[in-house]
């Protein structure tokens, strides 16, 4: 694999972020109706690096990384402290650049469907199944945040009596204005190396989004090795689909608003040899545009990250972890810089992050 023989290692989707006006409101939205009920950090604080994204000034901030221990990614919630966050001025739609929704996966997507439908959640349109003939249903928050619901597999941990019908996030959809220069990301950097499909036309799956209706180009991208490394069986295998509107200019999702303001800000991956992959990604002309170079705090967590943009400018983050807390109340913490970056954290680790776990 790609990541490997360069000197850097990718686990998998550590998370996807999501800007909202009201943390608490929506994490117990997530809560409930996710699973996303176990916080790898909590912290209020200032986004001082981000200065390129939020106007030159640092920014008060709360946040919440939250993951759903049957596996997959978490969602990184995050709420400006100190000005009013900021909707697009559209309504995106698919094509539009930057990520339109966090692909979450389910074990029985039809169970997911009825059991989000008896919840009351806003459903858009039935479960259809996408061009590789896989079922799948899109969803959105009270936020207006699009979820699609797709069949995953690489569980981690089995639901508990009356868990959420779904796992974690384990991809996303995001528009592209071409093809080829984002695949020099996503495919040869982050090692989405497998073709699932490439197709063009008017999808009955997507019918039900806004601007559903209009003719795009689906790129749905997986990668053929399996991710290695500490988190990489908790967060499982992941998915990235690629969308360019065929017959209408793109807008860009972020465009005139800062980070963090209301939607899905950016996609994240869990990285060792952060510094190997930073001279990868500038090698191919992704140079980092926030690095915080030595380690940060987010709540009992810490590590290094940093962030490239892709060729329409949307956000892709890289953390390291350094240190990790497995039982806060008792002080138990796992520093993973003395362990080998390619073995897996023995499961029982990675069980007891359920004694963090925050009920309804």
């Amino acid at each position: 694999m790609v990541a490997a023989m360069d000197g850097y290692l990718i686990s998998g989707i550590q998370q996807v972020g999501v800007g909202v006006r009201d943390l608490e409101q929506a994490w117990r939205w997530y809560r409930r109706h996710l699973g996303l009920d176990i916080p790898v950090f909590r912290d209020d604080g200032e986004a001082a690096l981000m200065l390129p994204y939020t106007g030159g000034q640092p920014q008060a901030r709360q946040a919440v990384l939250a993951v759903n221990l049957q596996g997959g990614g978490g969602l990184e919630v995050w709420q400006y402290a100190g000005r009013a966050p900021l909707a697009a001025a559209f309504t995106p739609e698919p094509g539009d650049l930057g990520i339109l929704a966090a692909r979450i996966k389910a074990r029985n997507v039809a169970a997911a469907y009825a059991r989000f439908q008896a919840e009351g959640v806003e459903l858009l349109g039935p479960v259809q199944a996408d061009p590789a003939g896989e079922p799948g249903f899109f969803a959105r928050d009270p936020y207006g945040n699009i979820f699609q619901v797709v069949a995953g597999d690489g569980w981690f941990a089995r639901g508990r009596p009356n868990a959420s019908a779904t796992g974690g996030v384990s991809g996303a959809m995001l528009g592209v204005t071409r093809l080829e220069p984002a695949l020099a990301l996503y495919r040869d950097i982050l090692g989405f190396d497998r073709l699932v499909y490439d197709r063009q036309g008017v999808f009955p799956d997507l019918a039900g989004l806004p601007g559903g209706r209009q003719p795009v180009r689906r790129v749905l991208l997986a990668h053929s090795a399996a991710r290695r490394g500490a988190f990489s069986e908790l967060l499982g295998p992941g998915r990235l689909e690629l969308v360019q509107a065929l017959e209408r200019e793109p807008r860009k999702i972020y465009g005139g608003r800062f980070w963090g303001d209301l939607g899905f800000i950016h996609l994240c991956f869990d990285v060792r040899g952060l510094e190997a992959l930073k001279e990868r990604c500038r090698r191919a002309g992704f140079p980092f545009t926030v690095d915080s170079a030595q380690a940060f705090v987010m709540g009992e967590a810490s590590g290094r990250f940093a962030y490239v943009e892709d060729p329409d400018g949307t956000l892709v983050e890289f953390v390291e972890t350094y240190r990790l807390a497995i039982l806060r109340k008792l002080g138990w913490f796992l520093d993973l810089r003395r362990r080998p970056p390619e073995k897996r954290l023995p499961r029982c680790l990675l069980a007891a992050l359920a004694l963090n776990r925050v009920r309804q």
